[in-house]
């Protein structure tokens, strides 16, 4: 009885820090002030140059200052050793498209979509898709039946999805519309 009796406060009072307390930004003190062995010199117009010499002196066997230093020889011409192999193949500057060119490119996609497609055209041409679409666009009727056609082989292959892969994408689709 008599534990029961004594109740435990525990306080709800945090008794640790939560970090640790900030030291200042060290200031290192400015290497100008004071220095004995700068040399100031004033400048027209309210400026003045400081000229601090080395902390040694220099030697004879110094890398920089030596009449050796590679730092001071001109650059080696060819020195007759082979060079390593590149990393990527030189690609060849793109051909600029005649206007009889686009004009037949845009005929041929005009003619028969179906077969002169932006991939078919651009290894005709030898210039890119994107080039191809930009100088030879479908026309507004047959993109979009190219879209429902496309749209359409999609919705074909989504209907022979499994009921978990359906569920899952379906699920996905819908998290995307909250974003």
């Amino acid at each position: 009885m008599a534990t029961s009796a004594i109740k435990l406060r525990l306080p709800l009072v945090r008794t640790y820090a939560t970090r640790l307390p900030q030291k200042p930004p060290y200031r290192a003190p400015d290497p100008l002030i004071n220095n004995a062995h700068a040399a100031y010199q004033s400048l027209p117009e309210d400026l003045t140059f400081i000229h601090r010499p080395p902390p040694t002196a220099p030697s004879p066997l110094s890398y920089t200052s030596s009449p050796a230093s590679p730092l001071l020889k001109s650059h080696a011409s060819d020195t007759g050793a082979p060079l390593p192999p590149t990393l990527r193949t030189l690609q060849d500057a793109p051909t600029r498209l005649t206007t009889e060119a686009i004009a037949e490119m845009r005929r041929l996609r005009k003619e028969d979509p179906a077969t002169w497609t932006r991939a078919a055209l651009a290894k005709k041409f030898g210039c890119t898709s994107l080039f191809i679409m930009k100088m030879a666009p479908l026309d507004k009727s047959e993109r979009r039946r190219v879209l429902d056609k496309r749209d359409a082989e999609h919705e074909d292959s989504r209907s022979r999805w499994g009921e978990k892969k359906a569920f899952f994408r379906e699920a996905a689709r819908k998290r995307k519309e909250f974003w």
